[in-house]
């Protein structure tokens, strides 16, 4: 069974890899995402200083996802470009993921990174929970300046991880930039921002941050990210290839974002849950799903999800 994919020429040996944020801050985490059966290593999202990021706690699993407002803990973008060719030595994809606290942050990063050599670059545009900053893949203008601005310092493969979005307007709108901006792929989606989850027990919100109010992930986000990934692969006919992130558990949820249109999957909140084990589990099940299916290779699936 194939379950090995390619993304703006760039080939992984799995489709599966790990979301930006879930297990991948240290070297010692990317490390161990680097013997793993993963088919990337995807670094957390970068900014210009080392961040410890928000207070704890600020991660809760609860049944059916996860709530999190981490506020974008790392070790500095020059950190990672010094590990990028470490982390190469595993053979398989290392994609960098850029963030930054301001615009300008953005090309500055991207520079240095771009030339440590990763195999893809990820352009964050959409961290939800940096308190008093609002996601800029939510400003259609703003988003078009910066990616012009990181086009023009980045040569490897450039892709953007967005928002979710929940109109129809909004995916076309952000498409049109998109297609505007020499976008190489796709990312869909971060987590769903600004939700609040409740103990009933103790009458208090479980996580500290921002009173509570934080990213939503796992199971319960699935259909919001796979009605984005069907959005963006048939606003641009499959021709950007997507990596769909949000509620993959089980193999047959990265099945539902194939026959969708990615073209991989990311995972956050079960590996967070799991481990680096679960790249295992989840290729196994996935193959299984193809073999019931009668399919041999991912590009028999992708994008074939039919329509009533």
């Amino acid at each position: 069974m194939d379950l090995s994919t390619t993304i703006a020429g760039v080939r992984f040996p799995s489709c599966f890899m790990n979301a930006s944020g879930a297990l991948c801050v240290t070297r010692d985490e990317l490390l161990a995402l680097g013997r793993s059966h993963a088919g990337a290593i995807v670094t957390k999202s970068m900014t210009v200083e080392p961040r410890d990021g928000n207070p704890t706690p600020r991660y809760y699993a609860f049944p059916g996802g996860s709530i999190n407002s981490m506020g974008l803990p790392n070790l500095g973008y020059q950190a990672y470009a010094a590990l990028i060719p470490e982390l190469k030595e595993f053979g398989k994809p290392v994609i960098a993921s850029v963030a930054g606290l301001c615009e300008d942050d953005f090309p500055t990063i991207a520079a240095i990174i771009n030339a440590a050599k990763p195999d893809l670059i990820e352009v964050n545009l959409s961290c939800p929970n940096i308190p008093g900053k609002p996601q800029i893949g939510y400003d259609a203008e703003a988003s078009e300046r910066l990616l012009k601005r990181v086009r023009k310092v980045i040569t490897v493969p450039m892709g953007v991880k967005l928002p979710p979005y929940f109109d129809p307007a909004h995916h076309t709108a952000m498409g049109e930039v998109i297609g505007r901006c020499g976008v190489d792929f796709l990312n869909l989606i971060n987590s769903v921002g600004n939700g609040l989850v409740v103990d009933p027990e103790r009458e208090a919100v479980v996580i500290k941050p921002k009173g509570g109010f934080g990213g939503l992930g796992g199971t319960i986000i699935k259909p919001v990210a796979l009605a984005n990934v069907r959005a963006f692969w048939k606003i641009f006919e499959g021709r950007i290839p997507i990596i769909g992130t949000g509620g993959v558990v089980h193999g047959v949820d990265a099945f539902e974002h194939l026959l969708c249109g990615a073209s991989a999957v990311q995972i956050g909140t079960v590996l967070v849950e799991e481990g680096v084990s679960v790249f295992g589990r989840l290729e196994t099940e996935l193959a299984a799903q193809f073999s019931k299916k009668g399919y041999a290779k991912l590009e028999d699936c992708r994008g074939k999800l039919q329509e009533l």
